[in-house]
């Protein structure tokens, strides 16, 4: 008798039956398991139009398609923890779930009042960990959810673009030997529009970057909600055109130095990404069909997590008279201007006297060198400044470096919060380690603790923070026009202006401080400190303020320079920061952009162009019906940048506009 039939002896058959049933169930489970493990999942767009195709075999792959055309090939993912686990290549998920959402989300601060989240979402879970795929009409999404907090050695984030397309790549400026070098930047670069496969295998770069794929289709690498991680830049080390993410390690040894003594350097860094964190990014690829929709996008902002209902009424966007870029070169006034109370005095009347809702004091305020912002500078005192600002009806915002902040955010807030203080900007992080990304955090939420705004400078591109910080109201991350006080001739500021809004703008609002009033046209630019121009037209900086996301934005020039030219001055200060509506009209990358924006009832559409002179035919029928104020190119533009021309015009459905080279265009219609 065979040895299995002992077992009769011991068990009867009911008990039997239900162990047999055990053991099925297990072997089912494990099939299963098996099964689960080795499929492919696909997960369309609510549209049907973009279709993504998951595969959990032998590799852990993605891949996309949009309309039967293959813009990613099968993209390996996957993280490497400390303990040596590997989820990707041989994790097992044990389920898989669908599920479709369809919600209006009313944002506090943002481009529009009411943003549309739908997506279908798969996620793969294992025992460890989710894996979360959503499929959006405008774009694919991907993250690891850890069921607890892990050390992450490595990610694999791969993006196998289906082609050798053409890609705007803005590399870091280091073209150091050494990664360490590279993770050292400003986030602040112009784009080389190249092919994939040429990429400069001596640099990283940062994101978004924007690609030209088949068929007018543009993809737009991004990140979001970043939170507890390094950010992501990308690489190409070999002939093909596949990207790879790099990410800096967390930082082992650093030192204070650099900048006025602001920065903080990394001598020596651990052999992990990110250590015990919970909260990984979003990896996303923005589709657009159009050039125009990428600079109407809000996806970041989508899949940023949501701030958490406290009442954020006390958070007042809106424009900033600037000190620095104009190097406090104000005239016609009775004292020596420079950093001192009588000059920040003159632009707190400027300010009042225009509508303007901030004046910034900038670098120079706190002594130098000392890191220490309860060290202040005995020609300026910042209570007797904060009182006259407040019955001037201004606010002030205070410039501070990184490791002056970070020395003691808390006692900085509270002190300068109950002097009636608004806000920081903060200057020289110009890292993305999960180091810093983390300082991003605690800052904005102490700041807030304290009913204070920031302006992230020396950042990286936004991620959605503003979404989950309502008080996160601005971040550089641009070559901003602060280039032009030094840049030489050869620079080419105006195409890159004309190129933002369908990269570097995709992710988020930007401080590109606009606003000159010295405006150089084609081949009369050059850098000038004290009295520094923009390249392009007078329109060009005013249709800035409407192109341009910058929930908090600056007036870079000299109020006397403003004062001379009450006109314009008077359109820019009434420009909204914050809309209920945007719409792209029309635009090509690096070529010229038509956007519109709403307040309420009331109307504001900006062109902004590249260096070629054109006219365009503009849709403009769902504007109201009335007069409208513009402001267009003058018929010297071409010769004198700041030539230009204000009249009424009747609002009709279509509208034909010339915009000179370097030019711009702006209307404000409706009550």
């Amino acid at each position: 008798m065979a040895k299995g039939v002992i077992i009769h002896s011991t068990y009867n058959a009911k008990q039997l039956t239900i162990i047999m049933k055990k053991q099925l169930f297990i072997l089912f489970a494990a099939l299963m398991a098996t099964a689960v493990q080795a499929k492919d999942y696909k997960v369309a767009s609510p549209d049907g139009h973009v279709n993504v195709s998951v595969s959990t075999g032998k590799a852990l792959t993605y891949s996309i398609q949009r309309d039967g055309i293959q813009l990613i090939s099968p993209s390996e993912i996957s993280l490497t923890l400390s303990d040596g686990r590997v989820w990707g290549s041989g994790s097992k998920f044990n389920k898989a779930v669908r599920r479709h959402v369809d919600n209006k989300l009313k944002p506090v601060i943002f481009k529009r009042s009411v943003v549309t989240d739908c997506y279908n979402e798969l996620q793969l879970r294992s025992r460890d960990f989710t894996l979360c795929f959503r499929v959006y009409d405008d774009g694919v999404a991907w993250r690891f959810c850890p069921a607890k907090a892990v050390t992450v050695t490595a990610e694999q984030a791969t993006f196998a673009f289906a082609d050798d397309w053409q890609a705007y790549i803005p590399y870091v400026r280091q073209n150091g030997e050494t990664l360490e070098s590279q993770f050292y930047t400003s986030f602040e670069s112009q784009y080389h529009h190249q092919k994939l496969s040429e990429w400069n295998r001596q640099r990283l770069a940062f994101l978004p970057i924007t690609v030209e794929a088949s068929k007018g289709i543009r993809l737009c690498v991004v990140e979001a909600d970043l939170l507890d991680y390094p950010g992501m830049f990308l690489y190409n080390n070999e002939d093909g055109h596949t990207l790879k993410g790099v990410f800096a390690p967390v930082p082992d040894e650093t030192r204070q130095g650099g900048h006025n003594n602001l920065q903080r350097l990394v001598k020596s860094r651990k052999p992990v990404i990110a250590e015990q964190t919970k909260t990984l990014p979003w990896r996303g690829i923005i589709i657009a069909i159009e050039d125009r929709q990428l600079a109407q996008s809000d996806f970041t902002w989508r899949l940023a997590s949501a701030d958490d209902g406290r009442d954020w009424s006390w958070v007042r966007p809106g424009k900033v008279a600037w000190d620095w870029w104009n190097n406090w070169n104000i005239y016609g006034v009775d004292f020596e201007a420079g950093i001192n109370n009588d000059t920040y005095k003159y632009y707190i009347d400027f300010a009042s006297a225009n509508g303007i809702e901030y004046v910034i004091l900038d670098e120079g305020w706190s002594v130098n060198g000392v890191a220490d912002l309860m060290q202040v500078v005995p020609e300026i005192d910042i209570k007797l400044l904060a009182d006259y600002a407040k019955s001037k009806g201004v606010g002030l915002i205070l410039w501070a470096g990184h490791m002056a902040f970070n020395r003691d955010m808390e006692r900085v807030c509270e002190y300068y919060s109950k002097l009636g203080i608004k806000g920081w900007k903060i200057d020289f992080m110009d890292h993305d380690d999960q180091g810093i990304v983390q300082f991003y955090r605690r800052a904005a939420e102490t700041a807030a603790k304290y009913h204070m705004m920031v302006d992230f400078h020396g950042a990286y591109k936004p991620t959605g923070l503003h979404r989950t910080w309502p008080n996160v109201i601005n971040f550089e991350g641009v070559f901003g026009l602060e280039n032009m006080k030094w840049a030489p001739a050869n620079v080419d500021q105006v195409t890159y202006d004309v190129t933002i809004p369908f990269v570097r703008l995709v992710a988020g609002p930007a401080d590109y401080t606009q606003g000159a009033m010295r405006n150089a046209a084609q081949g009369c630019y050059s850098p000038n400190n004290s009295e520094p121009m923009s390249q392009g037209t007078r329109c060009h900086q005013l249709a800035e303020y409407v192109i341009f996301d910058a929930p908090l934005t600056m007036l870079c020039d000299a109020p006397s320079n403003y004062m001379k030219e009450s006109e314009c001055t008077q359109f820019i200060a009434g420009v909204p920061t914050v809309w209920d509506e945007t719409i792209a009209i029309d635009g090509k990358i690096g070529e010229y952009v038509v956007m519109a924006r709403r307040k309420g009832s009331q109307w504001y559409v900006g062109a902004l162009n590249g260096w070629t002179a054109r006219d365009l035919t503009l849709d403009l029928s769902f504007l109201p019906k009335g007069q409208a104020v513009v402001f267009a190119d003058g018929h010297n533009a071409h010769r004198a940048g700041r030539d230009y021309r204000s009249s009424k015009v009747d609002v009709t459905d279509r509208m034909t506009i010339h915009l000179a080279p370097g030019g711009g265009w702006v209307m404000k219609a409706g009550e």
